[in-house]
């Protein structure tokens, strides 16, 4: 037998007595490990704890004790990432159970389906670490909860829960973003550690190893699913249905330790009785970090309002998700604000304590859990979370909203789709609909995603308001509004009744619709993302493609501008073959045509059409860029619409040709010193030359300064605030005096010391209408506006019609809040201001949009705006 103390850290569970003396503060516990299990230094030869364990090195490690113990161990792979590196999750549970785990996920399915268990279920406990790779310690402590469970001898606590449960354990969401910290940290690392925050070692580059591959806060996507690690891990818990979910994170290195219960605000679709879970976990937490004399925190920052996160989503689905955070020694050592030292040993240790309490929380009440999990998921099903029915309409973006009936299906929601035409509820489609009944086990989940508004509680923004007036700030930690109904610019109605339709499979191919037996061109109408994508595919295959900025009519329809034609005796018939087979591929709309004679608006010959070619499109990437910005704006181009985009480094702009480029991207960030003076004159000569410049947010204000802006609008200080008030010297001999003044009420006094320098109050998130300009090419497939995501403090001034055009504007202060929560100062004052604007200079165009639209690639609905922007614009520059 081999006595355990594994590096400077390990802490095992064998008995319930901590060690005294000095190593209290470690907290070990006394345990025997099985010498056939073998050890991590056995391994990859470093001791946990000592060294930061690397993707590779887990992997080998999470095999060698697989194929150790097969009796209690089961590694599968549930995807690849975009770097083509193995996600896998381990199954650990007792023989006897190993040898019945079919039958017992068989009966987990009956379970999340609302039916009767037939007894063979037993509670499942999934413990999912790293989904931001530079949040190292979880990693390395779900190497120590596998080892620990398989190898401890006589530990009657890891006995129980291999008897009682099935603890599944998801090491490394995020290989790819920890392979790249992993890689900074070694290279930065000297002949010892250090724990200089300032030391290289800390101080990640760009991006960091927080993102994945295309820069995305995996931990912020699971019901966008954009990314393969989330649709890998969504299907995969789907597999198991379990009833506790924790993710387990790092903050900064000087805080402490938060596991649940959470922060307010809550979802309003979380029930007491999963508060009553919460609370019970949380007590088992808290009495081991107790007796480690650990200190932790709870019911602090950490909400579970936004459905997107790893807990929230879960929750809805009838589990227990919870968040853990450990404060984060980045590194082997870290030196903290209050003198005291954190190391890798102590993260690990903790994480490893939160997650063996966590699972033997479940495990000493594994009925209790299980039937818990049950009840809900069977009450949804009778209609407990309601009886209505979400209608999303076919008619509108129809491609957008078949892709969202197969996202949600793939999150184990029941949806079922009717072909048109068709009645329900009192309205008419007739290009038919797809249908998400609310009665079903998914049911708040269901609601979460498609109300039109999830509220906040009136108590809670009652203190968010009074905060504000105490100079406080607001507690909200994510946005306010994530219906995907607006999100992906669709009709969602929500009736009353059930309505009938088909299943719909999350693998459903979206089908073409093609129309008409023309054979003079093919015009695709400028609808939705999927026309979008049929156009940047043909044009990248060399198909000649003609766009106009204005409606037409022909054979009594109309064809709305942004329509592109592509003429059969410019392309010949194995063009016009191609074209027709990439349409069938992506499941566009097409109309084919027998002449170019129209009832009303421009001919083909028109100077409202102007040819198509694919734009050459370079992105600014590096330092002084939001990483997530860069990431998702360069997904949403090259995996949604299938445009390829160059990254070039700021730094490079300043000695840069951008001659070869139609378009360049500057992101949300504030790059203006990394780019400095000559990169800014490179940009502002590539768009004096016809380049298209598109730009985001923060990135905006560096181009509308100056004396010659590229945007002729301002950043807008708060209402009520001189931003010109600089609090003048009053001249050399009375420098140090200042007014007299008297107060006579409080309001008074808070009006004296309001900053004059103040920004708008910063928007949490919430989604806006908006309203389009019919008259300028940006806009089309917009003519009745769109809803957008507005985040931050900034609002720009409108552009002076002379110099610009304001493309899309912010609704009027009575129509602007689609879904969310705005402070009231906020809708007066962002009411008709610009979103997007265009403004000529020389031979190109300047485009600014004040909010990203490509934000978690979750706007799809946006996506006809970017590629007006940056497929459209370089067309009819020219």
């Amino acid at each position: 037998m081999r006595r355990a103390i594994l590096g400077t850290f390990w802490v095992v569970v064998a008995a319930a007595t901590f060690l005294s003396g000095p190593a209290q503060a470690q907290s070990f516990l006394a345990a025997e490990f099985d010498p056939s299990i073998p050890t991590l230094s056995e391994t990859v030869g470093h001791e946990p704890g000592t060294r930061i364990t690397s993707p590779d090195e887990t992997l080998r490690y999470l095999r060698a004790l697989a194929d150790a113990a097969p009796d209690r161990m089961k590694m599968v792979e549930y995807a690849k990432s975009w770097e083509g590196r193995s996600l896998n999750y381990v199954i650990l549970t007792a023989p006897e159970n190993m040898a019945r785990i079919g039958a017992i996920q068989a009966d987990l399915a009956n379970i999340a389906a609302g039916r009767s268990s037939n007894g063979d279920a037993l509670p499942v406990t999934w413990l999912t670490y790293g989904v931001h790779g530079n949040e190292i310690s979880s990693t390395d402590a779900s190497l120590m909860m596998a080892y620990h469970l398989l190898a401890a001898q006589g530990d009657a606590r890891a006995e129980q829960i291999l008897r009682e449960t099935i603890v599944v354990l998801d090491p490394m969401q995020n290989p790819d973003g920890r392979a790249r910290f992993v890689n900074h940290f070694r290279g930065a690392l000297g002949i010892e550690a250090s724990g200089d925050r300032q030391a290289a070692e800390h101080d990640e580059t760009w991006p960091s190893g927080r993102v994945n591959h295309y820069m995305f806060d995996l931990n912020r996507d699971w019901f966008t699913l954009s990314q393969p690690e989330t649709r890998g891990k969504v299907a995969a818990i789907q597999q198991w249905s379990p009833v506790v979910v924790v993710d387990v994170h790092e903050m900064g290195g000087d805080e402490t330790y938060f596991f649940s219960p959470a922060a307010r605000p809550l979802n309003p679709n979380i029930t007491a009785q999963q508060r009553q879970s919460y609370e019970l976990i949380g007590r088992n937490n808290a009495s081991w970090f107790d007796r480690m004399g650990e200190p932790y925190f709870t019911r602090e920052v950490y909400d579970l309002f936004y459905p997107g996160y790893g807990d929230t989503w879960n929750t809805h689905q009838g589990a227990i998700g919870s968040t853990y955070e450990q404060g984060s020694s980045r590194g082997l050592v870290f030196d903290r604000r209050d003198g005291t030292t954190l190391t890798y040993a102590d993260t690990v240790r903790n994480h490893f304590i939160a997650s063996f309490s966590t699972s033997e929380a479940v495990a000493m009440n594994a009925d209790r859990f299980l039937s818990n999990y049950a009840q809900y998921r069977a009450a949804n099903a009778n209609g407990a979370a309601g009886r209505g029915t979400y209608i999303i309409d076919l008619g509108k973006r129809r491609w957008n909203a078949e892709a969202l009936g197969r996202r949600l299906a793939a999150q184990g929601i029941n949806v079922v789709r009717r072909d048109g035409p068709a009645n329900a509820c009192g309205r008419s489609y007739p290009s038919g609909y797809i249908a998400v009944s609310q009665a079903q086990p998914a049911g708040r989940l269901v609601r979460s995603l498609l109300d039109k508004d999830t509220p906040l509680a009136s108590d809670f923004l009652a203190e968010q308001e009074s905060r504000r007036a105490r100079d406080l700030g607001h507690e909200l930690y994510d946005v306010t509004a994530w219906s995907i109904g607006y999100m992906s610019g669709v009709d969602v109605n929500l009736c009353s009744g059930a309505v009938a339709g088909n299943a719909l499979s999350q693998d459903a191919p979206i089908a073409a619709k093609a129309e008409g037996s023309g054979d003079f061109a093919i015009a695709v109408p400028w609808t939705d993302s999927g026309q979008a994508r049929l156009v940047t595919l043909a044009l990248r295959e060399g198909i000649e493609a003609r766009v106009t900025d204005t409606a037409f009519t022909k054979d009594g329809r109309e064809y709305p501008r942004g329509t592109v034609i592509f003429p059969a005796a410019m392309n010949g018939a194995e063009g016009m073959e191609r074209l027709g087979q990439l349409a069938s591929e992506i499941g566009a709309h097409t109309v084919a045509l027998e002449s170019s004679w129209v009832e009303s608006g421009p001919n083909l010959g028109s100077e409202k059409f102007v040819r198509l070619t694919l734009p050459r499109v370079a992105i600014a990437w590096d330092e002084g860029i939001s990483q997530l910005s860069a990431g998702a704006t360069r997904y949403v181009l090259e995996q949604r619409l299938g445009l390829p985009v160059v990254p070039i480094r700021t730094g490079r702009f300043g000695r840069a040709d951008l001659s070869g480029y139609d378009v360049l991207i500057v992101p949300d960030g504030n790059p203006a010193s990394a780019l400095g003076s000559g990169g800014l004159a490179t940009i502002r000569d590539f768009v004096s030359g016809g380049g298209v410049l598109v730009t985001f947010e923060g990135s905006l204000s560096i181009f509308a300064a100056g004396d010659r802006p590229l945007l002729a609008t301002k950043r807008e200080a708060a209402l009520g605030v001189d931003p010109s008030a600089d609090g003048g010297d009053g001249g050399k001999d009375t420098a140090s005096l200042v007014e007299a003044s008297e107060f006579t009420s409080e309001s008074e006094y808070r009006e004296a010391i309001q900053n004059q320098r103040a920004l708008p109050d910063r928007l949490p998130g919430a989604l806006l209408n908006t309203v389009a300009d019919t008259d300028h090419f940006l806009s089309a497939g917009y003519d009745a506006g769109a809803v957008v995501m507005a985040r931050g403090s900034q609002i720009f001034t409108p552009l002076d019609r002379s110099v610009g055009t304001n493309v899309m504007r912010f609704a009027a202060s009575d129509d602007l809040i689609a879904s969310g929560y705005v402070w009231d100062e906020n809708r007066r004052q962002m009411a008709f201001k610009p979103f997007l604007m265009a403004q000529r200079s020389g031979g190109g165009i300047t485009i600014g949009f004040a909010n990203d639209p490509t934000e978690r690639a979750y706007l799809d609905g946006l996506d006809l705006l970017l590629a007006n922007a940056v497929l459209i614009a370089p067309a009819r520059v020219r």
